[in-house]
């Protein structure tokens, strides 16, 4: 059984991929108790205390505002301890399966949905991170796969607490009878991450390269707000109400973010529909049949 070290392990994507497949790998989790990933030599120094075959990589500072507000220390989580696990996997000769995302693309200019091979142009520096420590991946390590994630989404569980997501979202707003804007100047892609964790072990053997995550959907953020909320069973009343247009975000700047996923799909892969995936979401927890 391979050994597989995980970062952030306590995170959405890494807790469900752990939950679905603890028989499938011997895992060893950092989390923020283990190594402080602002401090990137407390990452090398905890890096050098394991042996693994494998690294999931999840860990990051994530938070779009945070990481415009404050770009340097962004670039020490995102990057510069990136770059620690980068030498252990060199040092160790194991795989690495780095966390990207939709946004090293500039969804303002360029429109999705985007190809793997496609010039990246992130706007955001966030983005930007990520997009950097691709290129790093890239020129130093031979065995790797680069995940790029679109929006992942889902509901939390014992054990698993889902990120902001969609469905969430547009439940807080009904449920708790609190106007909701979502913007009308975006597409992304929304994916349940059931499908990321049910398809690890393929993952983890695909042939070295970048690969995206993504359920087709062609709505706008707003488009996709409105549907989960009908697929919920909310009143035409509740939904204009409470699922409010935004015209004004993004309006000088319309975002398309969608991932092309074909190249997973070739490899036996496969994440449907953004209707599919909110229809299984919403029969696994039991607010539909």
């Amino acid at each position: 059984m391979k050994t597989i070290l995980v970062t952030g392990a306590n995170g959405y994507l890494a807790s469900y991929c752990r939950m679905l497949n603890s028989d499938k790998f011997h895992w060893i989790c950092m989390t923020r108790k283990d190594a402080d990933l602002s401090d990137p030599e407390s990452v090398k120094k905890f890096l050098e205390t394991v042996k693994f075959d494998l690294c999931f990589h999840t860990a990051a500072n994530a938070t779009t505002a945070l990481c415009e507000e404050n770009p340097d220390l962004a670039h020490k989580i995102n990057v510069e301890s990136t770059q620690m696990i980068i030498d252990a996997c060199r040092k160790q000769n194991a795989r690495l399966i780095f966390s990207g995302t939709e946004q090293s693309f500039n969804g303002k200019v360029e429109h999705g949905p985007f190809q793997e091979d496609e010039p990246m142009n992130a706007v955001t520096v966030y983005g930007q991170n990520k997009a950097e420590c691709e290129g790093l991946i890239e020129s130093q390590l031979t065995d790797y796969v680069i995940l790029r994630y679109s929006w992942m989404m889902g509901l939390s569980f014992p054990g698993i607490k889902a990120s902001p997501n969609i469905i969430a979202n547009v439940m807080n707003a009904l449920l708790h009878d609190t106007p909701t804007l979502f913007t009308c100047n975006e597409k992304r892609c929304m994916t349940y991450a059931k499908h990321l964790a049910e398809q690890f072990v393929q993952i983890t053997e695909l042939p070295t390269g970048v690969y995206h995550i993504a359920a087709d959907n062609d709505m706008t953020t707003y488009e996709s707000a409105v549907y989960v909320a009908k697929q919920l069973g909310a009143s035409e009343e509740a939904i204009s109400r409470l699922i409010l247009p935004n015209h004004d975000r993004y309006a000088d700047r319309f975002r398309d973010y969608r991932l092309d996923a074909s190249k997973a799909a070739s490899h036996g892969l496969h994440f449907g529909t953004f209707d599919e995936n909110v229809a299984e979401v919403l029969r696994d927890f039991n607010w539909k049949k």
